[in-house]
Formats: C-alpha cells, sequence, structure tokens
C-alpha cells in the first residue's frame, strides 16, 4: 500500500510580489522563495517506495516526478528544490506537490528566502495524509497591519473538484467569492496582493469543495502572511474543522521582546459564539473573553491579560459552535504562527530539527530549534517520564532528552521545554553536506501531548533571533 502526503506552497524562485522593488533590499513579500522539502520516515521499514510528483498549474493532469533515495526507519531527509533538474521543476515553479511511500512519512515544508540581505525568517508549514470537503484558514490580509496573505488550495481527491473560497471579513460578512475548477493533486494560488477585488481586507476564508455530480470533494490548504515593508514572513495550515476546545502551547507577553496573539475564527455561518482564552503562565492564570460572529475572526493579544515578561501556553474555549486558532508570535525580530490543537498524541513527531553549534549559531550560519510540549490530556502523575528522542539522517538515535515529570504532576494545558543540548548534543542536523534530522517524543502510555517547534536563526546585522514555528504531527 503506497502513502500520499499532499505539500502545498511548493515554489521555486518565485516573485510573489507584482512591483518592481529591489529584491536585495525589499520587504518580504516581494522576496523570492525556494521550498526545500524535508521528510521523515514514521513507518516500521525502509521506504522501497519513495518519490515526489509536482503540479505546476490548477488545471495540470501530468505531474512531473522525482524519485528520492531509500530512507530508513526514523531518518530524516530534504530536498530543495532549487537543485532538481529543470525538466522537473522550472524557475517560476509555483504549484504543488505530494510525496508517495510504501511508508508512512511526515512532510515538513521549509520557504528559504533568495537573494535578500534582509528576509532571514524561513516559513514553515506541515503536509496533509488526506484533505476534506471543507478547509479553512483563520486569518488572511491583504494592506492591513503591513501584511499580505498569499494562501494556496489543493485537490486531494482522485477526481477534478468545483472549489468555492468564501471571504468573511470580521463583522461575519461575505465579502467575495472565487469559484474554480482544480484537478487532482494540482493546486489554486490566491496573492492577495494581486486580487482586485477587494482594495483591503482583514478577515478568514472558507473553501468548500465538491465533485461534478455534487457529492463532496477533497481539499486542503495552506498559507503565507508576508511583510509589505517588513521582513515577517510566516506559515501556517488550513484546517477542515474547528472544536470547541483548543491548546496553545506558547504563550508570551514581552518575555524575550516578543509578544503572543491568537487568531480565532469561528467556523459556523448562521450563529455567533464567545470565545474564551485562559493563559496559564509562570506569574499566574489569567483570561480575556471576546464575541465572534458567524464565520469571522477575532484577536486575542496575550498582553491585554497577562503581565509584562511572563510565559506559558493557553486554551481557548469556545461556548456554542467550534473554532479554529492559529497562535503568532511577533517583535523582538520574531515571526511565527503556529496552529492551536484540540487533541494529543502519545508518539510525535517533528521533522525538521537543528542545532548549530554555538560559533555557528552566533555567526548566523545555522539554526537551532527549540520545542515546547503541552500536555492536552489527562495530568500526568510526578515520576512518570516523557522522552524527547534525536535520530539523524541515516536514522540514527543520537541523544535523547527524558523529562520526568516533577512533584506535583503535569497539569492539562501546562507545559515544558526540550533542545537537543538537553539530549547532550552540541551539533545536530548538520552533517558535511548532508542536512538532516528530527525529533520524536513519546510519553507515558495513554497520554496526549502536543508539540510546537520554533526554529531560530541569530541575525548578526541586527543583534535579534528571528524564528518560525511548525506543529509536532502525531505518530499512530
Amino acid at each position: 500500500m503506497k502513502a500520499r502526503i499532499f505539500a502545498l506552497m511548493v515554489i521555486v524562485a518565485m516573485l510573489f510580489s507584482a512591483f518592481g522593488f529591489d529584491n536585495a533590499r525589499a520587504g518580504a513579500y516581494a522576496t523570492q522563495f525556494t521550498t526545500s522539502v524535508t521528510y521523515m520516515n514514521v513507518g516500521t521499514a525502509t521506504t522501497t517506495t519513495l518519490k515526489l510528483y509536482f503540479y505546476a498549474t490548477p488545471d495540470d493532469t501530468t505531474p512531473t516526478s522525482h524519485t528520492l533515495a531509500p530512507l530508513a526507519v526514523n531518518a530524516a531527509g530534504s530536498v530543495f528544490m532549487g537543485n532538481l533538474d529543470d525538466l522537473i521543476v522550472a524557475d517560476g515553479f509555483q504549484g504543488s506537490a505530494y510525496l508517495e511511500s510504501d511508508q508512512m512519512m511526515q512532510v515538513t515544508l521549509v520557504q528559504i528566502p533568495q537573494n535578500s540581505t534582509d528576509v532571514k525568517n524561513r516559513a514553515l508549514s506541515n503536509g496533509f495524509i488526506t484533505g476534506g470537503p471543507t478547509a479553512l484558514i483563520a486569518t488572511v490580509l491583504k494592506n492591513t497591519f503591513d501584511y499580505n496573505t498569499i494562501f494556496s488550495v489543493q485537490n486531494a481527491d482522485t477526481v477534478l473538484n468545483n472549489v468555492t473560497i468564501d471571504f468573511v471579513n470580521t463583522s461575519a460578512a461575505i465579502v467575495h467569492s472565487i469559484t474554480t475548477p482544480i484537478a487532482p493533486g494540482a493546486a489554486y494560488y490566491v496573492d492577495m496582493g494581486l486580487l482586485g477585488a477587494l482594495a483591503t481586507f482583514n478577515g478568514s476564508v472558507v473553501i468548500s469543495a465538491e465533485r461534478a455530480d455534487t457529492t463532496a470533494g477533497k481539499v486542503v490548504a495552506s498559507s503565507m502572511e508576508l511583510g509589505l515593508t517588513g521582513t515577517g514572513v510566516y506559515s501556517f495550515e488550513g484546517v477542515e474543522a474547528g472544536a470547541s476546545q483548543l491548546f496553545m502551547p506558547s504563550a508570551l507577553c514581552a518575555k524575550y521582546n516578543a509578544r503572543s496573539s491568537y487568531a480565532v475564527q469561528h467556523t459556523s455561518l448562521p450563529t455567533a459564539t464567545s470565545v474564551t482564552v485562559t493563559y496559564t503562565m509562570d506569574t499566574g492564570t489569567f483570561s480575556q473573553t471576546l464575541p465572534i460572529g458567524p464565520g469571522a475572526k477575532a484577536s486575542f493579544i496575550a498582553c491585554n491579560a497577562a503581565p509584562t515578561g511572563s510565559i506559558g501556553a493557553a486554551v481557548v474555549t469556545s461556548t456554542a459552535t467550534p473554532v479554529v486558532a492559529i497562535g503568532k508570535v511577533y517583535g523582538g525580530g520574531f515571526s511565527t504562527a503556529f496552529m492551536g490543537v484540540s487533541m494529543g498524541s502519545e508518539v510525535m513527531g517533528l521533522p525538521y530539527v537543528r542545532w548549530a553549534t554555538d560559533a555557528n549559531y552566533n555567526a548566523g550560519l545555522g539554526q537551532r530549534t527549540f520545542i515546547t510540549i503541552q500536555n492536552v490530556g489527562a495530568p500526568l502523575v510526578e515520576t512518570q517520564e516523557v522522552d524527547i528522542m534525536y535520530y539523524d539522517y541515516a536514522g540514527t538515535l543520537v541523544g535523547t532528552h527524558t523529562y520526568i515529570v516533577p512533584a506535583g504532576g503535569l497539569a492539562t494545558g501546562a507545559k515544558f521545554n526540550s533542545n537537543a543540548s538537553l539530549a547532550g548534543l552540541t551539533e545536530f542536523g548538520y552533517y558535511g553536506s548532508i542536512y538532516g534530522g528530527a525529533a520524536i517524543i513519546s510519553g507515558p502510555a495513554g497520554s496526549e501531548l502536543a508539540a510546537v517547534a520554533r526554529v531560530q536563526t541569530y541575525v548578526v546585522a541586527t543583534g535579534l533571533f528571528v524564528g518560525e514555528d511548525f506543529n509536532s504531527q502525531p505518530i499512530r
């Protein structure tokens, strides 16, 4: 049996903006990005089939392909799109892909800025095992907060899907709609900067798909938000459905010069709801409540509830109908995004983990990954253990950080941190010309954990860190 992982925002040297900026000194929206596909074998044997298929346009029915080398169990690899033959993906490619394998895989896409002296952040998003009849993007911007959004919708079905994209503003009104056919595996891109129907926009998007016979289709979606004049860029996934309770593993109020905010999208079109965000910080517990109209979004800012200098985690709760939440961190050079999660897993994977040496990190020549792990299930009792295992490109276990639950236990919603140095490693993921490193998080039997990985780079010119987040993926 062959498994597929759908991947959007697959880009090779794509100039997002129509504006004629000098790319070397421009904001993120005018910067070129090339995708690196990072992947991890979470199956039970070395792969015998491992292949990428690429679709260039929404009506593309004949993908090109690239065969990858066999990958051992727990091994992680990567392929940089810019290094592939032009007959597979040409310069200017902006499309989609899926990864086919005989083993279960996890995929994280890394958007690498090209030829920019200012934009250093690498946007991160995960691939999808399957799609659904709807996809929700919690926050979409045009000329708002100095950001533009570019999002893509991929057909994860086996037949053509007719896709409707509704743009819902913060007042819960549908202000624009797009209907378009998308071939199986292919993707449709929306660049808000080029969408003439809307001069500005601050809201969310609801995507629905159906087959020609009007039965439910299957789509997935991913989004990037890019600074117009600033250098911030981050990415996140769309989701099929919301939940009445969502866990946010990271919350900051002016900690490390960074602040958290949450964009919460209401998934119901006919009814309103009330949403409360409860922050569990090192300084105490705080909350804020806002109403959200049908299909609309609201923004929750941690510093509106928690005191300056605090750090912790949060829980989003809706009283009436399900919601979707995106966590963002900004300030101090950071521009990150991650998904709120409704349930956890006993075992999770992170396909893209790096830990540069002190010398390389401080010189801005390598990245470091910091992992936040939140308990989203029943409390863990003291002396229970969570293992964070670090595997190299060959699938070799090179270090383990064992977290022992302290006295008093680990409450529902509480968190702890890990990184490769806590596993005794001074360098991880860098092996000469080979790049590859992943982590597997394993909790006690029956536990439910969720994790967010923040991949940071030190920018020597500014003395600040840039970083982007991505969510762990369950291994079942």
